[in-house]
């Protein structure tokens, strides 16, 4: 079964050496989750889990054992972890035995050691090595948490030691399940004490009573002695005389040892002062070893070495002491200082912002290091931003470097990265060229748009990142602990999210802003067309350039949205995609009509085989790649609003407009032509653009089509009839004088011998001449009834020829009869005399095969393959 943490690592213990009984603090990973998680832990082989006070994750205070090792490991080991490694090691000093009137340089703990194998409730802490029970009862700790005491007892203490003892607290925290009995007894317990100890000063006393009065009785008698036989009036008493010489002894021997005692008393001194230098070199070197380490950048170093020297000598009062720690103090804040410097510079990675905030947290550095990082960080970014504005309008040719970002795009830019690692599915036919030679041949603004994301997309992750450690805490330590001070940065962190949330809104509002100044300048007020403006428009970008920036926009949206940023921070960006993607819409709209409309003057008029010419292929591909290049924009990715362009004038207006541009001033043989063209627009053309249509996503292909047709139908119906007009007004206008030339005359007319009047040659294109001899034959039909009705008066030979004439004709055009020429023929008919006898009618059938025997290649003309008459 796998364990749910990696096994404990020791990578730090101070001090790192001392005497048995030292307090040592041991700091490192994974050091246990709880006191109950601590199962073991041993310093140079001696167990210390009894002294053991777990503090948190990466921090353990105990103190030191004594051990047969004069050097060793630091192992922990936790249920959950298990046994440990350790990357330092502890050196156990041999303790010096100082007795009580021996000098010493340090204050010597008189505590009251005892066994500590002994005593097995958990519940006091082995840390204050308290002295033996006072009460003499059995201690029974009692459920009242510690902080609880404290704010009932504030300023006091439990511990009886102490100046501010507190017996309610004592009683409360030791005896709260205590019997009153037993309290009782403890109260005997502790008279008996206090008699013992008054008793043994009393029997001091008392037995020392002899040798007092024995002493006074000797000196009495002396003193009686002296007065009796008058010695010490003649040469003074002999304790005046003792004295005497022990002075001159004193001065004699002082005299003797001077030199050498003043020398002992120097030796002592120094030998003192570098005792004290020797034990306490950690602090007299620290001001020095602070400086060589911030030199090297090993600031991890100077942070444990000062916090070594604030648990040790923060609170001194030795005055030798106290100045040295000042120096150390002002080396610490001389230091914070240069973090801060660190901290605020730019451009600076995500790495080296952690590490300094980090350093700045462990040093207590005032204010809120994290969120000034944070505000400068966004300032450099909205700067970087309008600095990339400036540069890419002051500087026209050439790359000029913004603060030390290049303003080329290189293929290591952020944006080339998202782009190679997630490629966005592309509709138009523009591709990024592979080629440096890009860079200069596409426009400023679309190089600048891709500069600004660039920009955006390389900053703003890290920047959100910092936000996020900032907030969960891990900015402050790496090992999760939950220290006052951490909790109190993640409350200031808490507090500070709506002012987050306007810098991320005030950077994507400038990403927006500064893109619409150099493509959409109509959507920005004047005062911001003066900030973010100032762009030459006098060229406008085409539909492709404008697809890349599409693109390029796109990609910034999908960077940041995988952030997990709230899309109401991103909604602005989305707006700008909306814009920007129905501009590139009607851009490409407009210069695709541009294009079509350009497309008359490269008519050639040189018709193929199936009777058109090239402009139909010319404008189906012109459409074909507007299609492709619309492809992106009309793409609508998640979170997007879909875009429907085509309207009634949008698509069908375009093939109109070339062909009204040729139809001015044209011949007949071109009208033709242009019906041709028009009839293979609505059979194929358009047929082919809906197929396009549909396989570029478009919903309204159906819609286009039928409103395509339709005005293209009413401009052929109009090209058609100003051809027929053209085309038939001679052929009519000609029947009558041809029918009436040489004088010829209905009432006196020879007998028929053949048809005189059908010698037309159709030379049009195939597909035309059912439709355009239709109408032309209708316009025939109709005159030849007119005629027929205005002839006065026929004669038999007459109504014969003119019987034979109709009937010809009509029969060489049968194919092509529709049923107004049909109703005009028969009228025709009608208008003339019956004939009456069979002789006429068999000449009249015999002349008609005549006819069709002798005209019957002319005949063949008439008679298409398959053809059904044209109804508009």
């Amino acid at each position: 079964m796998s364990r749910a943490r990696q096994p404990p690592l020791v990578t730090g213990i101070s001090p790192n050496e001392g005497a048995p009984w030292t307090k040592v603090t041991i700091r490192g990973e994974n050091l246990g989750t709880g006191h109950n998680d601590l199962i073991g832990l041993s310093i140079c082989g001696h167990n210390c889990l009894l002294t053991a006070e777990w503090m948190s994750a990466s921090k353990i205070v105990c103190r030191v054992g004594p051990a047969k090792d004069d050097k060793g490991e630091i192992i922990v080991t936790t249920k959950s972890g298990g046994r440990g490694t350790c990357t330092v090691s502890f050196k156990l000093l041999k303790p010096e035995r100082i007795g009580i009137l021996d000098q010493s340089a340090v204050w010597v703990d008189e505590l009251n050691y005892y066994d500590m194998r002994t005593d097995r409730n958990k519940g006091i802490s082995p840390l204050s090595l308290r002295p033996a029970n006072p009460l003499g009862i059995e201690i029974d700790k009692g459920k009242v948490p510690l902080k609880d005491l404290e704010n009932m007892f504030p300023g006091m203490s439990g511990d009886f030691t102490s100046e501010n003892f507190s017996a309610t607290w004592y009683l409360m925290e030791n005896h709260s399940s205590t019997s009153f009995e037993q309290l009782r007894a403890a109260v005997g317990n502790l008279k008996k004490q206090a008699s013992k100890k008054n008793e043994g000063s009393l029997a001091y006393v008392k037995g020392g009573l002899s040798t007092f009065f024995e002493a006074q009785d000797a000196l009495a008698a002396i003193h009686q002695k002296l007065e009796s036989d008058g010695t010490e009036k003649v040469e003074g008493s002999m304790t005046q005389r003792l004295e005497n010489v022990l002075n001159r002894a004193s001065e004699t021997a002082d005299t003797l040892f001077q030199e050498v005692l003043g020398r002992k008393d120097k030796a002592d001194s120094t030998r003192n002062a570098l005792n004290v230098l020797q034990r306490f070199k950690f602090l007299f070197n620290l001001p020095l070893n602070i400086e060589r380490n911030i030199q090297k950048g090993d600031y991890d170093v100077v942070i444990n070495d000062y916090e070594k020297a604030k648990s040790l000598f923060g609170n001194t009062e030795v005055p030798v002491f106290k100045k040295v720690y000042s120096e150390v103090e002002m080396r610490i804040e001389a230091l914070r200082k240069l973090l801060l410097d660190k901290l605020l510079e730019t451009p600076s990675t995500l790495h080296d912002q952690k590490r300094y905030i980090r350093y700045l947290s462990d040093l207590h550095a005032p204010g809120d290091p994290a969120w000034k990082c944070i505000v400068a960080q966004h300032k450099w970014i909205l700067q970087l931003m309008q600095n990339c504005k400036e540069d890419f309008i002051t500087e026209q040719k050439g790359t000029h470097t913004l603060g030390g970002v290049g303003l080329e795009m290189d293929r290591s830019s952020a944006l080339n990265r998202i782009s190679l690692s997630a490629p966005v599915k592309r509709g138009g036919s523009f591709q990024t060229p592979k080629d440096d030679s890009w860079h200069y041949k596409s426009p400023q603004q679309v190089r600048f748009v891709e500069k600004l994301s660039d920009v955006v997309i390389s900053q703003l992750p890290n920047f959100w990142k910092l936000w996020i450690s900032y907030v969960n805490g891990s900015l402050f330590s790496e090992t999760g602990e939950k220290s006052g001070q951490v909790e109190k940065l993640k409350k200031n962190a808490r507090q500070r999210q709506n002012d987050f949330k306007g810098m991320i809104e005030e950077v994507t509002r400038r990403l927006v802003q500064l893109v619409r100044g150099a493509l959409l300048p109509s959507s920005l007020t004047e005062l911001q067309l003066r900030q973010y403006g100032g762009w030459d428009t006098k060229t406008p970008l085409g539909g492709a350039w404008l697809t890349q920036v599409i693109h390029t926009v796109r990609l910034s949206h999908e960077a940041l949205s995988a952030l997990e940023i709230p899309n109401d921070l991103l909604q602005v960006i989305q707006d700008l995609l909306q814009d920007l993607r129905v501009h590139c819409l009607l851009t490409t709209l407009q210069h695709t009509e541009e294009d079509v409309k350009r497309l008359a003057e490269k008519e050639d008029w040189v018709v193929d085989n199936e009777g058109i010419t090239s402009l139909p292929a010319q404008f189906e591909q012109c459409m074909v790649q507007m299609l492709q290049s619309l492809k992106e924009p009309m793409e609508c990715k998640p979170g997007e609003i879909n875009v429907q362009i085509f309207t009634q004038h949008s698509s069908s207006a375009l093939p109109l407009q070339i062909i009204w541009r040729v139809i001015s001033n044209i011949c007949e043989q071109r009208l033709l032509i242009i019906l041709s063209n028009c009839q293979y627009l609505e059979r194929h053309t358009f047929l082919n653009l809906a197929e396009h249509l549909e396989k570029n996503g478009f919903t309204t292909a159906e819609k286009v089509v039928r409103v395509s047709i339709e005005a293209l139908r009413q401009l052929d119906e109009y090209l058609f009839e100003t051809y027929v007009e053209k085309k038939s007004d001679p052929i009519v206008g000609s029947l009558e004088p041809g029918i009436y030339a040489g004088y010829f005359d209905w009432k006196d007319c020879l007998p028929p011998t053949g048809n005189t009047h059908l010698s037309h040659v159709f030379t049009v294109s195939k597909e035309l001449v059912p439709r355009v001899l239709s109408k032309i034959i209708e316009a025939v039909a109709e005159e030849m009834s007119r005629l027929m009705q205005c002839v006065s008066s026929f004669s038999k030979n007459g109504a014969l020829q003119a019987r034979l004439e109709i009937c010809a004709l009509r029969d060489a055009i049968e194919p092509y009869l529709t049923s107004e020429s049909r109703t005009s023929f028969k009228q025709a008919l009608e208008a003339l005399p019956q004939l009456q006898s069979g002789t006429d009618k068999k000449l009249l059938e015999e002349l008609l095969n005549k006819f069709k025997s002798s005209m019957k290649l002319q005949l063949n003309c008439f008679k298409p393959a398959s053809f059904q008459p044209v109804k508009r």
